[in-house]
């Protein structure tokens, strides 16, 4: 950091003297472990990175397993120790400029090139084979990844868990939205945790607040505001950057992983999970590999297993839904283990002996192998938007049916960015005690008379859904530009609707989030094709299928404020009266995967 930056922080905060981490002797622990702590690296740029080291307290060279974390590398001491006495030697690195490594910290700036570098010297350890895997989950999938798209020569395999194929489009932004919840939230948690050794106390109560405009968003809850914000510049200049980069441009395609499928020459085991917040990227990295990678021990290595919670939790219990003993059968560390047990030591396990994708189908509550993803045999089926012109709220007259509308009125309701949807549950990071994430119940929202809610009659047997979910919408607003979003929920017979998965589109960006926006016009009528993301679920005899359409999930998204104007920097909030069609011109449809059973 500079020095600049340095008298800027002092400005709020007593700067505390703090020394260098020195590398300690190798020890022994009761596990008969061997532990080195803070062992040096030097980056090719002459930074120094630091690491901490587990391996067998016996004789041998082992196959390593490395994690590049900014997030605190002692974090994964547990699971280090189980690893060094599976047989393997273990890698925790510090990525720059977080702990104990040196360097400017800056989202995925260095990772690709200190990711290659970070490989090579692991490789050249006293104790490692030769032979590196990489393992963890959201950032610390994301330093796999860019390592990956390097093609380090000693990478034989990667496990990725919950994170994203495309920095921009389903990290930062979703369907030209900005995450903001996520985005606030995890840049203060990392900020906090640069300077936490000076700031043990401090919260930040203002995430997901109504501050705008958003680039003036403070990542310290303090007085004067107008100065905190000044320190997002210092503590956070990425956040930033994000704001001012609102479209996928240079900016974003040059640490893509998406760019890059064709770069990566490993077999990779793909963690995914439904109610998680890069769902949608983790799909797109198993698909993308399996099409493009490099070498074909890459495209015929890839393996996808897709849990439940991810970010939204673990265990049986995600949000306030109970997914039976089934669920409690996932434990990341041992399928991590058992991947690389597989791969590195050549071990019989499931990875050698089952199909290459494994997915938890809720409603049934049950664990399933599959071929591919999606699966082959799940079929797109239409369920068309129907009412009487009065589908607000789930009080109103809105259907699912089969078969199109010949002639119908629309449905309208008024958005008020002043005034949103509230987000309840979904895919959310990083801060559930102040957002639960995850299933809920959406009575809250179907209240609105600004949601749509349409439904199918009770079904008379069990029907699943497996794969991508779509709703091709047909609509118009009044305003210079708006959002659409759409979200799929289990609508069951005690009242209880459980969120499945949503979406969200800015309608400028209704062609693409690639290049300049293409603005609206008022009172015109526009096709929105919304991508829901993929789900798994067995809608159960007597349960409805529900889509509810509206225009705003705050916090989880910025709301748009209808004025077409630059969403970083306006703070005008302007009503707007949007109207859904869906008549023989104008078929809005939810589209489904839906699977016989």
């Amino acid at each position: 950091m500079s020095k600049k930056s340095l008298c800027l922080i002092a400005l709020f905060f007593p700067l505390l003297p703090c020394g260098l981490a020195q590398p300690t002797p190798a020890v022994e622990s009761p596990t008969h472990v061997m532990v080195q702590h803070d062992v040096p690296m030097k980056t090719r740029d002459g930074v120094t990175l630091r690491a901490d080291l587990y391996w067998p307290a016996t004789e041998g060279k082992f196959p390593t397993l490395l994690q590049r974390t900014p997030y605190n590398k002692s974090n994964a001491a547990e699971f280090a120790s189980q690893a060094a006495v599976r047989g393997y030697l273990v890698v925790v690195q510090d990525v720059r400029g977080r702990y104990t490594s040196d360097g400017e910290w800056y989202t995925f700036k260095h990772e690709s090139e200190d990711g290659y570098d970070a490989v090579e010297w692991a490789a050249a350890l006293p104790h490692s084979n030769g032979k590196v895997g990489m393992f963890g989950g959201s950032y610390v999938g994301a330093t796999q990844m860019l390592a990956a798209i390097a093609h380090p020569p000693h990478l034989a395999g990667i496990c990725p868990v919950v994170t994203a194929s495309n920095y921009h489009e389903n990290w930062t932004y979703q369907g030209g939205a900005f995450e903001q919840w996520f985005n606030e939230s995890w840049t203060s948690g990392l900020a906090q945790d640069t300077l936490d050794h000076v700031i043990r106390d401090n919260t930040n109560a203002l995430v997901g607040s109504t501050v705008l405009p958003l680039n003036q968003y403070p990542v310290f809850n303090i007085p004067a505001p107008q100065n905190a914000s000044a320190l997002t510049s210092v503590l956070a200049p990425y956040f930033l950057d994000w704001l001012a980069h609102p479209t996928y441009d240079a900016y974003w395609k040059q640490w893509s992983i998406e760019e890059n499928f064709q770069n990566i020459q490993v077999p990779a085991l793909t963690i995914a999970a439904w109610y998680d917040i890069f769902q949608g990227g983790s799909l797109r990295n198993y698909l993308g590999i399996k099409a493009h990678g490099g070498s074909e021990a890459a495209r015929n290595g890839q393996h996808l297993l897709v849990t439940i919670g991810g970010h939204s939790g673990n265990g049986r219990k995600i949000g306030a839904v109970d997914f039976g003993p089934a669920a409690e059968q996932y434990n990341e560390d041992k399928i991590t283990l058992d991947w690389y047990d597989y791969l590195l030591q050549g071990k019989q396990n499931e990875f050698a002996t089952k199909k290459p994708v494994k997915i938890f189908v809720m409603g049934k509550n049950e664990w399933r192998y599959e071929d591919t993803w999606p699966p082959a045999r799940a079929k797109a089926t239409s369920y068309f938007l129907h009412s009487a012109g009065k589908a607000n709220s789930a009080s109103g007259d809105g259907d699912l049916l089969t078969a199109a509308a010949p002639s119908e009125p629309p449905d309208t309701y008024t958005y008020d960015p002043a005034n949103p949807v509230p987000t309840v549950g979904g895919p959310l990071c990083c801060d559930g005690n102040h957002l639960p994430p995850g299933p809920r119940d959406q009575k809250e929202v179907e209240a609105r008379p600004d949601v749509l809610v349409y439904s199918t009659p009770p079904l008379d047997e069990d029907l699943e859904v497996t794969g991508p979910v779509t709703l091709d919408l047909f609509a118009k607003t009044s305003a210079a530009d708006t959002d659409f979003t759409a979200k799929l929920v289990d609508a069951g017979p005690d009242g209880f609707a459980q969120n499945l998965t949503e979406g969200i589109l800015r309608a400028r960006y209704r062609e693409s989030t690639t290049g300049a926006p293409k603005p609206i016009t008022p009172g015109e009528v526009y096709e929105y094709k919304i991508d829901l993301w993929s789900t798994s679920n067995v809608f159960l005899k007597g349960h409805k299928i529900r889509l509810e359409v509206s225009s705003s999930n705050f916090p989880r998204f910025d709301r748009n404020l209808n004025t077409g104007k630059d969403p970083a920097t306006d703070a005008t909030m302007l009503p707007a009266s949007n109207t859904i069609l869906h008549d023989q011109q104008h078929p809005s449809a939810l589209i489904l995967p839906v699977v016989a059973r």
